[in-house]
């Protein structure tokens, strides 16, 4: 728990601006999905593998945990964290990433 609390406020350490780095900036916050979905969302099972999923996909399923229309155990409170911003740039990393065959 203390390292997810730590990992969680290095992230706002990470620079938003126009300079900032896109692609590191999703992975840090992809990183946090590793915990259930696997390292670069390759999942060794029980959860869905995220990597390679279309773009499209992850932001609407993303939405439906918001919404509560998706049920979940605690994907409704995890999706509330993230601006629709970060839940754009989270899912155009995962998209971005082969499927493991």
């Amino acid at each position: 728990m203390r390292s997810s609390l730590l990992f969680a406020a290095a992230l706002w350490v990470v620079p938003l601006g126009a300079n900032a780095d896109a692609h590191i900036y999703a992975r840090s916050l992809a990183a946090t999905c590793a915990n259930c979905h696997g390292t670069d969302g390759h999942s060794v099972g029980g959860n869905e593998p995220l990597a390679g999923m279309p773009k499209a996909d992850i932001v609407r399923k993303l939405n439906e945990f918001r919404s509560g229309a998706k049920p979940a155990t605690i994907m409704h409170q995890l999706s509330k964290g993230y601006s629709d911003e970060q839940i754009e740039a989270i899912a155009g990393y995962f998209a971005s990433l082969p499927a493991k065959k």
